[in-house]
């Protein structure tokens, strides 16, 4: 079943268009790709959302819910992460980190200048919760 629903999140990414060049101005536009109770696990759901960074685009540092584990793999160029204190990994096309409850995500950025970047971030999260992303303070 969960491969059946990977597979279906993973084909209804591929079909949406690239961003415009230059859409965001060096940050990151996320959008909401799936939104589904899990029916096997009691209050609990699988959000997906699509991230993507224009040449040169990042994310500022954040922290997600507390109930939230997230999947996150590589739809299309690289993109630079780090988590907690570890160290600043880049990750290609293909490949994937998870993000465990309560982890800090200090890095998340595009690689390259000049190539976009995209990834699918999949959350299994407390279905009541409605903030899944806090920004850190300046």
């Amino acid at each position: 079943m969960i491969k059946r629903v990977l597979f279906a999140m993973a084909l209804a990414v591929a079909l949406i268009p690239d961003a415009p060049a230059g859409a965001a101005e060096g940050k990151d536009k996320v959008t909401l790709v799936f939104d589904h109770v899990l029916p096997n696990v009691p209050g609990k759901s699988m959000k997906s959302f699509l991230v993507e960074y224009p040449p040169g685009g990042s994310s500022p540092g954040h922290s997600h819910a507390s109930s939230a584990f997230i999947y996150a793999t590589v739809l299309q160029g690289a993109i630079r992460s780090q988590v907690n204190n570890g160290p600043v990994k880049t990750y290609r096309a293909g490949e994937s980190f998870a993000e465990m409850p309560g982890d800090h995500h200090g890095v998340s950025e595009n690689a390259s200048a000049t190539e976009p970047a995209r990834l699918l971030a999949v959350f299994v999260v407390d279905t009541a919760e409605k903030n899944l992303t806090t920004n850190d303070k300046k």
